[in-house]
């Protein structure tokens, strides 16, 4: 039986084809071909049980007849034969597919492309909205193997399957649970799935990725912007594509769709899932994504987020913030809320393409989330010259009364360098006297802001501390050292400060460069 068309010539084989039958049907199959060469010829071997050498033969002579020829829907059994004798090589021959119907599973998990559902106590299959989806498949297993060398712990698939009019991707997860789940039935472990989470996302965006090996997110987000030039008043929309545009090209990882729903536990380890839309790109394009996982959608409607991660729209706010203090190191509501500006310009773009492509302008609800997103946005392009920040880095009003977020800031990052005791209080006495200089002197009478910014290098364990203000300038290390034998009445009031900061540092700069005091303490740990 065979179905002509221009594009291509189908046959379906049933049954057995062994010495008995084989001539009658390469007769019939001959003459279904009709002599075309040019046409791509594609077998369905669904129903096909058994082949032997005599069938075999046919095969062979079909595609010496044509060379465009492909073999469908084969079984285990019948590829296995193939393979064995070469045909694989000659032509394309696709497996078929295990059917597998997650009607009435726990759905654990979704994404951008697909949904994950748990088929077993043992398996969860990830079907893909996009029906053609044996290519995104193949994307994605060769990407989740890439982030497994690099370091990045995460399930492989191991097989393909029929879902619907889609495929899936098969995934060992034994007695797994996601984040969300977790966190929707167990509140109080919240403060530890945000360590969870957020040491993941460290890990995640540290790892460099060789060139060429995922693909670059800052160019999908510039086809965003230039969307949205139709959109925004032309300065506002201008200056967004800028912003955008002005990002540094960023060699490292990022997940592109990090929610707790694609984090899972797995007998005591964490999991990183649905990696299909893995790419490299500075953090603030994961940020954006995060906010909108956690936030943008349920802006206006505090339902989506309970039907989507399982938890109401005051706890996902909670999560964010504690995760987003948590990656940046620092507890300053200034910082955090800086960051945060940044992530939502990035997020409301998006939000608002994604919903003008989907008919969103023709939907009263969904318009009134276009409009709120959209001045939104106009308010942060406003105010802001920069999508780029630094997790090191905090800027502070040069205040004493700052001085224990300060402090704070620091110890994060001391912690991480794994600091002793005696290397942490000198580095905090050195930076306590710094900065306090700073807030008494380098503004006055008037109030200024402050940078404090914490490197760690390895090879040996050094941590930098730089601190940058625009105040008077001043060379603190230009000053002679106070004269520490003297007795407490020949003793001048002063100099103790950067004397301190000069023996306990290992090294310690100054330079006035571009309108700015840089003061630099490094310390070998």
């Amino acid at each position: 039986m065979s179905e002509n068309k221009k594009e291509t010539i189908e046959i379906t084989l049933n049954g057995r084809i062994d010495s008995n039958n084989a001539a009658a049907a390469e007769t019939d199959i001959m003459a279904q071909l009709g002599g075309n060469a040019d046409v791509p010829v594609v077998v369905n071997a669904e129903n096909l049980e058994y082949i032997s050498s005599a069938g075999l033969r046919v095969l062979l002579r079909v595609r010496k007849v044509n060379p465009h020829v492909t073999i469908t829907n084969v079984s285990s059994e019948i590829f296995e034969i193939l393979e064995m004798t070469g045909f694989t090589e000659l032509m394309t021959v696709e497996k078929a597919y295990r059917v597998v119907d997650v009607t009435g599973c726990e759905e654990i998990g979704r994404g951008a492309n697909g949904s994950i559902y748990r088929i077993d106590q043992d398996n969860v299959v990830k079907v893909y909205n996009n029906a053609d989806a044996l290519e995104d498949i193949q994307h994605e297993r060769e990407v989740a193997r890439l982030a497994l060398i690099l370091g990045i712990p995460t399930a492989i698939s191991y097989d393909v399957v029929k879902v619907g009019n889609s495929y899936g991707s098969v995934f060992e997860l034994l007695n797994a649970s996601s984040f969300s789940k977790i966190l929707a039935t167990e509140p109080e472990k919240m403060d530890w799935c945000v360590q969870e989470y957020v040491e993941m996302l460290k890990k995640i965006h540290d790892t460099e990725v060789p060139e060429g090996k995922l693909p670059d997110m800052k160019k999908k987000v510039v086809k965003w912007a230039q969307f949205m030039q139709d959109y925004l008043p032309e300065e506002a929309g201008k200056k967004l594509l800028s912003l955008v545009e002005a990002v540094p090209q960023n060699n490292h990882m990022i997940h592109g769709d990090y929610h707790t729903k694609n984090l899972e536990l797995q007998n005591d380890e964490v999991l990183l899932i649905d990696m299909d839309t893995l790419a490299v790109g500075d953090p603030i394009f994961e940020l954006a994504s995060m906010y909108m996982s956690f936030i943008g959608f349920s802006e206006l409607d505090h339902t989506v987020v309970k039907k989507f991660q399982g938890f109401d729209f005051e706890f996902s706010k909670q999560f964010w913030h504690k995760a987003l203090a948590a990656y940046l190191g620092t507890d300053s509501e200034t910082k955090i809320r800086e960051v945060e500006n940044k992530a939502r310009i990035v997020a409301y773009t998006r939000l608002i393409r994604r919903s003008i492509r989907r008919g969103g302008r023709d939907d009263p609800a969904a318009n009134a989330e276009i409009e709120h997103w959209k001045k939104e946005l106009l308010e942060l392009l406003a105010e802001t010259d920069t999508l780029t920040f630094l997790r090191n880095e905090l800027e502070i009003e040069a205040d004493e009364k700052n001085l224990p977020e300060v402090l704070s800031f620091i110890e994060t990052h001391l912690e991480e360098a794994g600091c002793g005791m005696k290397e942490k209080m000198q580095i905090n006495v050195a930076a306590e006297e710094i900065f306090v200089n700073i807030a008494q002197y380098a503004y006055a009478p008037d109030k200024g802001r402050a940078v404090v910014r914490v490197e760690v290098t390895k090879d040996p364990v050094t941590v930098t501390l730089t601190f940058i203000d625009h105040g008077t300038p001043y060379d603190p290390l230009a000053k002679d050292d106070p004269d520490v034998t003297l007795s407490a009445e020949e003793r001048q009031i002063g100099g103790l400060g950067i004397f301190i900061a000069k023996q306990t540092m290992d090294e310690v700069k100054y330079e006035y460069k571009e309108g700015k005091n840089i003061l630099k303490l490094e310390k070998h740990i």
